[in-house]
């Protein structure tokens, strides 16, 4: 039988191994040189031109940067509900309530008409996702927030790396997100980057991430135990050597499916924008579930389904919503493996069991 090829797998070295050992044996584990390092160095590499602050996971970094953007309860937030949880759970956890809006089909990302339309006299911010790692239409959403006077945020969770008309996705908003969970382009094991549009914000993370002080026991506002550790921070640093590699493979693999498949709805790119496939997404008009457990079970590929019950939808917001691409796609999504680890061999089982599925109808 051939080997199972995962959907994901994180990819750790001796480098990082050699940098968590070093931390270990010098003493400083909590937040330290380390993470400071590791701020600079993420920050100077993507090319963002602003200050990023590390903080133990994504959701963690748009929790804060939503509150040092001064969201919270009476405050609406226009978010997609086609996303992980986090997005819109961020939200509601600085009293603020996020509101809905459809996707555009192309790119899986936060459709502008949709969000204009849902802009309320309670609308503060409006914050796009970057997702499967395909930049939002930043532009037309800056022109909708300059327009009603709204501020603009970025879930760049998924997004290392991509970028729209040369400009980086972390760029644009008062802030922005990007996760360092074991699974995205690059890792820290655990944790997140906030890329901060001015020294406000910048501040504001820094006290609420830290118990709500810059200096010890002079706390300044109520806030979180948010740190990352400087053994997170040395494995993100050593993954900064490597990341561009990996996506440049990412990019490869995904062309080599998107030329290759057939009878599926392979993933486009809107002019202008560069993809860096933290998941290789394709549509399955008929039947994704049982497409997804023949890909498994015949030919022994993995998939993700990435994300079957929109966030309007879930227990936590059950919020009535005229969402039809959300739906659409939340019917007919499955991301292949694109990972660097897949393989030209890998590749071309990918294709021959989607193309195999596709003709039989699966």
């Amino acid at each position: 039988m051939s080997e199972f090829i995962p959907p994901a797998k994180p990819l750790i070295g001796d480098e990082e191994r050699a940098a968590v050992d070093a931390v270990l044996r010098g003493g400083m584990l909590a937040q330290g040189p380390q993470v400071r390092a590791f701020e600079e160095e993420f920050s100077a590499h993507f090319g963002l031109g602003r200050a990023c602050v590390a903080v133990n996971s994504g959701t963690s970094g748009l929790h804060l940067g939503l509150l040092a953007a001064g969201i919270g309860p009476g405050d609406e937030v226009i978010v997609p509900s086609f996303t992980f949880a986090a997005t819109a759970n961020s939200v509601a956890l600085t009293g603020a309530t996020p509101v809905f809006a459809d996707i555009d089909p192309g790119t899986f990302c936060l459709s502008p008409s949709s969000a204009e339309a849902a802009i309320t006299s309670k609308t503060a911010g409006i914050m796009p996702v970057h997702l499967y790692g395909h930049p939002a239409d930043m532009l037309a959403l800056q022109a909708l927030a300059d327009k009603y006077g709204l501020k603009l945020f970025e879930d760049a969770a998924q997004a290392h790396g991509a970028s729209l008309n040369g400009t980086p996705a972390g760029a644009f908003g008062e802030f922005a997100m990007f996760s360092l969970y074991p699974t995205k382009n690059m890792t820290s094991g655990e944790g997140g980057m906030v890329s901060c549009a001015d020294e406000h914000i910048e501040h504001q993370i820094r006290l609420y991430r830290n118990q709500g002080m810059l200096r010890q026991y002079h706390n300044e506002v109520v806030g979180m135990n948010y740190r990352m550790s400087d053994i997170h921070a040395a494995i993100g640093r050593e993954q900064l050597k490597k990341v561009d590699g990996w996506t440049a493979t990412r990019q490869a693999n995904a062309a080599f499916l998107s030329a290759n498949l057939e009878g599926v709805i392979t993933p486009p790119v809107a002019p202008g924008a560069v993809h860096v496939y933290h998941q290789y997404t394709i549509r399955v008009p008929q039947d994704r579930d049982g497409f997804a457990a023949a890909l498994k079970d015949e030919y022994q590929v993995g998939s993700g389904m990435f994300y079957p019950v929109p966030n309007h939808r879930l227990k936590t917001f059950q919020v009535d919503a005229d969402l039809p691409e959300t739906e659409r796609a939340a019917a007919q999504c499955l991301s292949l493996p694109v990972h660097p680890s897949v393989g030209q061999a890998g590749l071309e089982r990918i294709a021959e069991a989607v193309n195999a599925l596709a003709k039989a109808g699966a």
